[in-house]
């Protein structure tokens, strides 16, 4: 089962990050190339294992959005946070409004 996340619109050449709940990941689809997080629920926790940017659509805000969305969804959904990814780490360092999901 896929569930839509992105609330806001978009340019064309992005699409919306989908909760990939079968796989256990986020994704967003750019121009022909898919950006994932990963993850494993553990109960009432969400253990984000990986992140993956594809060389072609980096430096273009991709795994930010789609960490954000990520994020969101778990704050929707009352989980807690275990960043075992570097990247999704540093970006709940960089914003600190995402801190309180992380026990």
């Amino acid at each position: 089962m896929t569930a839509p996340i992105a609330r806001a619109s978009v340019p064309a050449t992005m699409s919306h990050v989908i909760d990939n709940r079968a796989e256990q990941e986020f994704t967003l689809d750019i121009d022909g190339h898919r950006a994932v997080a990963a993850y494993q629920l553990e109960g009432r926790t969400i253990v984000f294992t990986h992140t993956v940017v594809p060389p072609a659509i980096e430096g273009r805000g991709v795994g930010s959005k789609l960490i954000r969305a990520a994020l969101d969804s778990a704050r929707d959904q009352g989980l807690n946070v275990v960043p075992q990814c570097p990247f999704i780490a540093a970006y709940i360092e960089r914003h600190p409004e995402y801190r309180d999901l992380v026990r």
